[in-house]
């Protein structure tokens, strides 16, 4: 029996327009129906989310109350981690004990915008005016419309959501149109926890029907997007009908820098779970190493052992360390990319085929590729899969370079014992996020965003609420004493 998953419009659940199958990625066969929105569905949605915007059942809720709500949802989210994990791993191929550990941390998120919601401030202005008071008020910007990827879309959305809801906002989330299956079902948790109707509508399709439909829409204000630049360039292009306001968390080529004076082992590990969690599948996957010459040999004869160590299988399976990849064209994508960079000069330490008897899902091996320059097609593009491509330096200021050298600027690792080197580092790597001899680190206490091609704005942290309000400035006079007639001249 199939799964059958609805769209969620204004506190209801309900078909789309047309489905299409979802497909499970261990098994390469249909496992679920999901909705698909036309643009009806996404005006219907956009619709509901602007009148709740302004019903007293949302809008006359004081701070405290948004709160109370964002707490409810959290509390349901840890109780239903496991069941949201389960549709994750069926619908993406996520390895089981990575999902139910990430939606467990996801319930964190809603319980730190929960008690930022009554935290958001105006200000008092002392203005150059004789007998006038002057203070800013901070007002939801209005409906939002959040779009996210595949991977991880509960977490994705949590930092959209969350501060979307506690400064006030509606909103309309859109789910990938692959694997959406844990962001339908979490529509069930919005609407148990008493969220008024039409505050949270989430919904699913594809790009033409419904995500230019939802991010040109007249009524929307503010615009959340995570995936990549071409999609986030056609985001750009639809913004213009209504001049939302909008953030793009995009794409990473991200570098880790290993030195000769680390623990190795230690590095190795982190190395690992940098690019092979989540089979590459992660916009922050530490994808290009770069190594220091008089540590190549040794590092990666243990990154190679630790590579081929992996034991790739069943998602479902707790022993399970690497799962498959979430799409056919995802895995043709990679096994395309990988053979040019063998064209151009690059040598396969390790992996670079599908495992043996794996064929019937979209599994790929942990692979490794030493590449003799950074033109390379691996060390260019983003592969968003588990291939590592390794590029020697020599010298401090050639890391830099190495580093530097991409399109991309979402994240960056620094792996060394010096800390003067690292605070150099730091300062000279043109990424917004840099974990120095750790990697993958996050929290919502902290600020998550990049450079370049990488994206604008940034999610998660203090500040993040605030980008879901607009300032009122407001002047009040003091005086009781009459105004002049502007027309008599004294």
């Amino acid at each position: 029996m199939l799964r059958r998953f609805q769209q969620y419009i204004d506190g209801e659940f309900c078909n789309g327009s047309s489905t299409f199958d979802s497909i499970n990625p261990a098994t390469g066969n249909t496992w679920a129906t999901m909705p698909a929105a036309s643009e009806q569905d996404v005006d219907r949605a956009v619709r509901a989310a602007d009148r709740a915007f302004n019903a007293p059942e949302w809008a006359g809720l004081t701070a405290s109350q948004r709160g109370k709500l964002l707490h409810r949802l959290a509390e349901l989210i840890e109780q239903e981690a496991g069941n949201l994990a389960e549709l994750e791993t069926a619908d993406t191929g996520k390895i089981i004990r990575e999902t139910r550990s990430q939606i467990s941390y996801v319930a964190e998120y809603y319980r730190y915008y929960a008690g930022l919601a009554d935290k958001i401030q105006g200000a008092h202005l002392s203005v150059d005016k004789q007998d006038m008071e002057a203070y800013l008020r901070r007002e939801p910007i209005g409906v939002v419309a959040a779009i996210v990827p595949w991977n991880s879309q509960l977490f994705l959305s949590a930092v959209k959501v969350a501060p979307a809801l506690a400064a006030g906002c509606t909103i309309v989330l859109k789910a990938s149109e692959d694997g959406p299956a844990p962001l339908l079902e979490f529509a069930r948790l919005v609407h148990k926890a008493g969220i008024p109707a039409g505050v949270v509508n989430i919904l699913t399709g594809f790009g033409a029907d419904c995500g230019r439909a939802l991010t040109s829409h007249p009524l929307v204000s503010r615009i959340a997007f995570t995936g990549g630049p071409e999609t986030a360039r056609h985001i750009v292009h639809n913004s213009a009908a209504n001049l939302a306001y909008t953030t793009l968390e995009l794409g990473g080529k991200s570098p880790v820098l290993v030195f000769d004076d680390v623990d190795i082992d230690s590095a190795v590990n982190t190395v690992v779970a940098g690019i092979f969690a989540a089979s590459g599948q992660s916009c922050v996957a530490g994808s290009r190493l770069l190594v220091q010459r008089s540590i190549r040999d040794r590092f990666l004869a243990k990154l190679v052992a630790k590579a081929e160590s992996i034991h790739i299988g069943n998602p479902t399976d707790m022993s399970t360390q690497m799962g498959p990849l979430a799409t056919r064209r995802q895995l043709d994508t990679i096994e395309a990319v990988v053979a040019r960079s063998i064209d151009a000069g690059a040598v396969v330490m390790t992996g670079g085929k599908q495992p043996a008897g794996m064929t019937d899902g979209f599994y790929y091996t942990p692979t490794i590729l030493d590449c003799p320059g950074p033109s390379i097609p691996s060390v260019m593009e983003e592969l968003f899969g588990p291939v590592l491509s390794v590029v020697t330096f020599d010298t401090e200021d050639e890391a830099v370079v190495l580093a530097n050298g991409t399109d991309y600027g979402l994240a960056a690792g620094v792996f060394t014992r010096d800390l003067t080197r690292a605070h150099r580092l730091i300062k000279k790597l043109r990424s917004g996020i840099v974990w120095v001899n750790t990697y993958r680190a996050v929290s919502p206490m902290m600020p998550f965003g990049g450079y370049k091609l990488s994206g604008l704005g940034r999610e998660g942290g203090l500040e993040s609420v605030l980008d879901y309000t607009r300032t009122k400035s407001v002047w009040i006079r003091t005086s009781d004493e009459p105004i002049d007639d502007p027309f008599v001249m004294r």
